[in-house]
């Protein structure tokens, strides 16, 4: 799908969706992908983040959805990840996050929980 106009639209609303993540919070691939409007495509936001080229994207605030670093323990992007989320204020204990939920969408925010 890389390169369709539908594709890059997609791909701008999962840029947008992470960049609206709050410093000191954080949200799942398959969050930023329900969110971004493409359910079920966590494994999508997390190749797009893999090649992430921006460098006032946010990445370190989306995790897997056990609320773990994605990065194996250890390497640079895990040791980075890890610093990134901290200095932000979030509990970061081997390698997951600890003491909070995904940030909660504006749908969410307005009309509470589904």
């Amino acid at each position: 799908m890389a390169g369709t106009d539908d594709s890059r639209e997609a791909e701008r609303r999962i840029l947008a969706q992470v960049r609206s993540i709050p410093a000191g919070q954080v949200a799942g691939y398959g969050e930023v992908a329900r969110r971004a409007g493409l359910p079920g495509r966590a494994r999508w936001v997390a190749r797009l983040l893999s090649a992430n080229t921006h460098a006032d994207l946010p990445w370190h605030r989306v995790l897997r959805s056990d609320g773990r670093v994605a990065f194996p323990e250890g390497s640079a992007g895990y040791r980075e990840q890890c610093r990134r989320l901290r200095a932000e204020g979030v509990r970061v204990e081997q390698g997951r996050v600890r003491g909070q939920r995904a940030a909660p969408s504006v749908d969410e925010q307005v009309w509470g929980p589904a």
